[in-house]
């Protein structure tokens, strides 16, 4: 079962990947004139139909990550759906018809080895299937005030920073989301009639939306060189603390703790690396 939801996760981070690539390219072609006369930005976006493709995308990786966190842990899924930065790579590579360089292929290995080993010492294992009410009401407070606060400072900044603010606040989000999503799935033994009568579900679809319209802002406020990586690894680092948070998922620590910091610290490099690579950074390429 846990090679299937590794399986699934990637799925689901190639159609991340995919979607990025689309709603960016929708994002940045939606200027202030076209925004004027259909009334708002949002409008303007869903009359560019490479936007809408991006969003059909990034509904079917939300299945495939829904049936991933069905069968394995939180703290396994978004981890491994961090590889969506090096998808998102290939995926603007082959669009732009553009070949990596030597750096971004190492970038590329950096991150993978970074995330393989740093999921191998953890060895993250499943605990509860459900999460008690009190663990949720202390989790939506802390999140909730940690996302107020971003988005505070967010306007404040630059371009390049407030993508990155901006990137973390909506990373927090989907990592909400997708916790929400496996305290849903983890009532389905009882059936299917006895999870939509949950909350859950409803609370995910609510901050999946939000964290949809957040994503947008994102893009909108940045290259994908500033808010890609706090993206992709502000939800895989997230979601690992939701993990063992909220399921109780155990993430063998001890001895290995100094390995993983730098296995994390691997991963760190290597995604900055890949959102620094000349296949978004060049003219031409900047999604």
């Amino acid at each position: 079962m846990l090679a299937l939801s590794i399986c699934l996760a990637l799925l689901a981070a190639l159609g991340n990947a995919g979607a990025s690539v689309l709603q960016r390219q929708g994002a940045a072609a939606v200027g202030p004139g076209r925004s004027a006369r259909h009334g708002s930005w949002m409008a303007g976006l869903v009359h560019r139909r490479v936007w809408v493709w991006g969003a059909v995308l990034l509904g079917v990786s939300g299945i495939l990550q829904a049936l991933a966190l069905a069968t394995g842990p939180l703290s396994v899924v978004q981890p491994v759906m961090s590889t969506e930065l090096m998808f998102t790579l290939v995926v603007g590579g082959v669009v732009f018809r553009r070949r990596p360089d030597t750096r971004t292929l190492w970038a590329f290995a950096a991150m993978a080895v970074g995330l393989g080993v740093f999921l191998g010492l953890a060895s993250p294992t499943g605990g509860r299937t459900t999460v008690p009410l009190a663990d949720w009401g202390w989790t939506a407070l802390g999140t909730g005030l940690f996302v107020i606060v971003l988005g505070a400072v967010a306007p404040r900044l630059s371009s390049s920073p407030r993508a990155a603010v901006l990137g973390t606040a909506t990373a927090t989000g989907f990592a909400c989301t997708a916790a929400l999503l496996k305290d849903a799935l983890g009532h389905l033994p009882e059936g299917v009639g006895e999870v939509l009568t949950t909350w859950q579900p409803y609370a995910a679809v609510a901050v999946g939306l939000g964290s949809f319209v957040l994503l947008q802002v994102t893009l909108r406020a940045g290259s994908l060189v500033a808010s890609q990586p706090a993206l992709t690894l502000g939800d895989a680092l997230l979601s690992v603390v939701l993990g063992v948070a909220l399921f109780a998922e155990r993430v063998h620590l001890g001895w290995r703790a100094v390995f993983e910091v730098l296995a994390l610290a691997l991963l760190v490099a290597g995604c900055v690396g890949l959102a620094r690579s000349p296949l978004v950074t060049d003219d031409g390429s900047r999604w």
